[in-house]
């Protein structure tokens, strides 16, 4: 019984929502490892659309458990928001959903110290949503966060929000921004939402360990990408968690020993949202071109993304940072149109070729993608069910990125809808998944 993690290879909004989507009939329970709400994952349903910001994507099935784990940041107001458009679509999220007792709980006042953060004026801004999620984190890894199990305990609560909001006053005072709290209102508030939380809040560590005792399978859904990892991403231009493989574990307390799979979700080129280094963004009407057609905007905060070509030393890194086993791509139909289609196989950096990921932020600045060009194929792949039915170019643009990339392509996408994917018969990917 496979046991899998499905993430991002790039960074971020590579399709995981509409993957863990399709895949989550195979499993008994998706689990969700890090982020907050400001990963949307986008998915689309017999017509119907759906944006989920905290709970896996797996809800959308009936009957499937979906965790959020110890790993995530939630924000309350968020999370109980996005549980009543659910349940008004006749999704029984109470049933179906549980919550860590141990993850961390966002308040107001972390959106006050990012957004203070983000505009000073000796600072570069990272671009990030301002849903306080950095600051949050940031309290976790100080050791002064407030859990889940702590809002849920009022005495312990009222002592942990006191020490804690005196610090975030004594912030708020030094931009002047005092007036902007009030809290008393907070914290009622707070112990208002725990109430509605609480049914659901259990050990998800324990669930999880237990359910695979049983022969349950699970599927562990990332967040953002793995270029976006606090530790192994583009930093500082990255998020504030672990958004690689390994992360699956420390995020939901489950050993790396029961995990049994790692894939990949790309698409067919690349995109960024917010600031950073982007070696193969294409400035020019074909990134024009590739935004339009892909619908490339934030499915949380409407941002237009950047766009650019598929970059291949980023893939190959991401490949071993994780251990791929497979690689979904996504969004294959987006590049129908295009004559010629670039990728990126190397990098030139102070006139020296290398198939490395710089670890300095300046390097990262400086590289100079390399580009092969691959025919196009000029017809339509929306809407394909069987891989060889896709186009010879398009299956030649394929296997050009499995050589180049070393990482089987067991799967493409085409469209949005859970209908508009092929799963390749043979592949390593269509074995974890049986």
């Amino acid at each position: 019984m496979s046991n899998l993690i499905v993430l991002g290879a790039q960074w971020g909004d590579e399709g995981k929502g509409k993957i863990v989507d399709l895949f989550a009939e195979k499993f008994d329970i998706v689990a969700r490892y890090q982020g907050g709400h400001n990963a949307g994952h986008t998915v689309q349903v017999g017509g119907r659309r759906f944006i989920l910001k905290l709970i896996p994507s797996g809800i959308l099935h009936p009957g499937k458990r979906a965790v959020i784990g110890n790993g995530v940041v939630i924000d309350p107001h968020a999370l109980l928001e996005e549980i009543r458009t659910l349940e008004e679509a006749g999704i029984d999220v109470r049933a179906q959903l549980a919550i860590s007792n141990r993850a961390h709980v966002i308040f107001p006042f972390h959106r006050m110290a990012e957004k203070v953060s983000e505009n000073r004026p000796d600072r570069v801004a990272i671009g990030t949503t301002s849903r306080g999620i950095g600051p949050c984190y940031e309290d976790k890894i100080g050791r002064r966060g407030i859990r889940i199990a702590d809002l849920l305990n009022p005495p312990v609560f009222e002592t942990l929000f006191r020490y804690l909001s005196e610090d975030k006053q004594t912030i708020a005072r030094a931009f002047h921004l005092e007036d902007q709290l009030d809290l008393d209102a907070i914290r009622e508030d707070y112990k208002q939402m725990a109430e509605q939380i609480r049914p659901m809040v259990c050990d998800t560590a324990q669930l999880l360990n237990d359910a695979i005792r049983a022969g349950q399978r699970v599927l562990f859904e990332g967040a953002q990408g793995t270029m976006l990892d606090i530790d192994h991403g583009t930093y500082p231009f990255v998020t504030s968690s672990s958004a690689a493989a390994g992360g699956a574990c420390t995020g939901t307390g489950v050993a790396p020993t029961k995990i049994d799979g790692i894939l990949g979700v790309s698409k067919a080129y690349i995109t960024r949202v917010g600031s950073g280094p982007f070696p193969s963004e294409d400035h020019g009407e074909d990134g024009d071109r590739i935004r339009k057609a892909g619908n490339e905007f934030g499915s949380v905060t409407g941002r237009p993304r950047r766009c650019g070509w598929f970059d291949v030393p980023l893939l190959r890194y991401t490949a071993m940072v994780n251990g791929f086993d497979s690689l979904i791509v996504t969004k294959l139909d987006v590049l129908d149109e295009f004559d010629r289609i670039k990728v990126c196989v190397a990098y030139r950096v102070h006139g020296e070729i290398t198939q490395q990921m710089p670890a300095e932020n300046a390097l990262l600045e400086q590289i100079e993608p390399v580009y092969e060009e691959i025919p196009g194929w000029k017809t339509p792949t929306s809407g394909i069910a069987r891989y060889e039915d896709l186009p010879a170019a398009a299956r030649d643009y394929i296997a050009f990125l499995e050589e180049k990339t070393g990482v089987e392509v067991g799967c493409v996408s085409t469209g949005p809808d859970r209908s508009q994917t092929m799963i390749r018969a043979g592949s390593k990917m269509e074995k974890l998944l049986a």
